[in-house]
């Protein structure tokens, strides 16, 4: 049997890889893990390079902890420079193999990927399981999803869905070829990368450096035994809202939005946490904020490529944009305190509050007059936990072109400040240098 390419995308784990499973079964004799990196210098239509300083130095953790795993397991992971349109059918040659394996997505670009694949004459096999519940076992087809999320909920605590088990990581992994030269044009010394790492800012809410948090599978199940072994859920639904520091929310979804932990590992810890220690209203909303995640998945294979319009799902005018206006957001220069805090915590951090996302969102959107989809690629350039189901569902949402029944969501710079900072300690910690 000729060898198999497991094409590594948003899922770089070993536990629960229904797809990496898939891709040793069947006898496969040989296999060989492979990342595409894309051009990390690429620019966004918007004028700002594609991928930020953080993602970048959060991503080549990331695969630096994958490529330990598998080395264990006598599969090294091979990085691969530039689109797997190209790279892909170029490897394929090299080893002798005809099938690709890897993870479903959703999302325009991603299918179109496959598609092209497919089309060089490899025969791709995607296995979607980057959600937490199984979409062909839910109570409709994905063309009827409710169209709102309280509706989606509703359905599927009422039909009492659970997802399957996790998968454990495998022990062993079919090898290599024997003999395979990989030809130096085809492949990455993860060590050479050049991506510097995060810098240490002890005010950010996800720090970097010694004690602090790093990408990869083997830190991410750390940090999640951690949280649940400090009780944390027990407080989230307290502390949800909170704008600083590292335990006022989960802080799961940087090791989620690239896959180095699975929704389904974490929902399985955190039940056996409730029959240990009993449910919460913390601890729900723990699941209820995965559901959230979900919805904006099941949302992508309900609508496609029209999420990616202009004017959303609706039938609004086109979004106007003021560049200037953008320019200053984007830049920390508005002469909004919370706006402005925020911003710079963003660009300085690669992460933001899920209540601060929601604020600069507003204020960009209503306040500016910008764009929806110029705010979603300078969150896609900064946020280590940047994931494209939840970050175009999520701008979707506030610009009134999505599911939001209430047509929008515009926040009072004002009331929100009141709110969540009334001593202005979060401004004060993120003020102008």
């Amino acid at each position: 049997m000729s060898p198999v390419l497991f094409w590594f995308r948003h899922d770089l784990r070993l536990h629960d890889q229904p797809a990496l499973l898939q891709a040793c079964s069947g006898g496969a004799h040989h296999l060989v893990p492979v990342f595409c990196l894309p051009d990390l210098q690429a620019g966004s239509p918007w004028g700002f390079t594609r991928v930020g300083p953080h993602r970048r130095a959060w991503l080549v953790e990331t695969l630096q902890d994958l490529a330990a795993q598998l080395a264990q397991r006598g599969c090294p992971l091979l990085v691969c420079p530039g689109p797997a349109t190209t790279t892909l059918p170029r490897l394929a040659a090299v080893v002798g193999a005809s099938r690709v394996v890897c993870e479903d997505i959703a999302a325009p670009e991603e299918q179109a990927e496959v598609e092209a694949l497919g089309a060089t004459g490899l025969t791709v096999h995607t296995v979607w399981h980057s959600s937490l519940l199984d979409p062909a076992r839910l109570p409709w087809a994905t063309s009827e999803l409710p169209a709102t999320f309280t509706a989606f909920r509703q359905a599927v605590e009422k039909a009492q869905l659970q997802p399957a088990e996790p998968l454990p990581a495998p022990s062993t992994l079919p090898p290599w070829p024997p003999d395979l030269t990989i030809p130096p044009a085809l492949s990455i010394d993860l060590a050479a990368l050049g991506a510097a790492p995060r810098p240490v800012d002890r005010r950010s809410s996800i720090p970097a450096g010694e004690g602090g948090f790093r990408g990869g599978e083997t830190a991410g199940l750390a940090h999640l035994a951690r949280y649940l072994a400090r009780r944390l859920p027990d407080s989230y639904k307290q502390t949800r809202n909170g704008l600083s520091g590292p335990d006022y929310s989960s802080k799961w979804s940087p090791w989620l939005a690239t896959g180095a932990l699975s929704a389904r590992r974490i929902l399985a810890e955190l039940r056996r946490y409730e029959a240990e220690h009993g449910a919460t209203e913390g601890s729900y909303w723990l699941w209820f904020e995965l559901l959230w995640r979900d919805y904006f998945r099941f949302l992508h294979l309900q609508h496609g490529c029209r999420l990616y319009r202009a004017r959303g799902l609706g039938n609004r005018p086109n979004p106007p944009h003021d560049a200037a206006g953008f320019e200053r957001w984007r830049r920390a220069a508005t002469g909004e305190p919370l706006v402005d805090a925020a911003m710079r915590e963003l660009r300085d951090t690669g992460y933001l509050s899920n209540r601060l996302r929601q604020v600069v969102a507003s204020y960009l959107l209503h306040e500016l007059g910008g764009d929806w989809r110029a705010g979603a690629a300078w969150f896609e350039a900064c946020l280590v936990d940047y994931d494209v189901y939840s970050n175009q569902g999520n701008w979707l949402y506030i610009a009134g072109r999505g599911t939001d029944p209430r047509g929008g969501r515009r926040f009072s710079v004002l009331r929100q400040s009141a709110e969540h900072d009334p001593d202005c300690a979060y401004q004060r910690l993120w003020s102008a240098p």
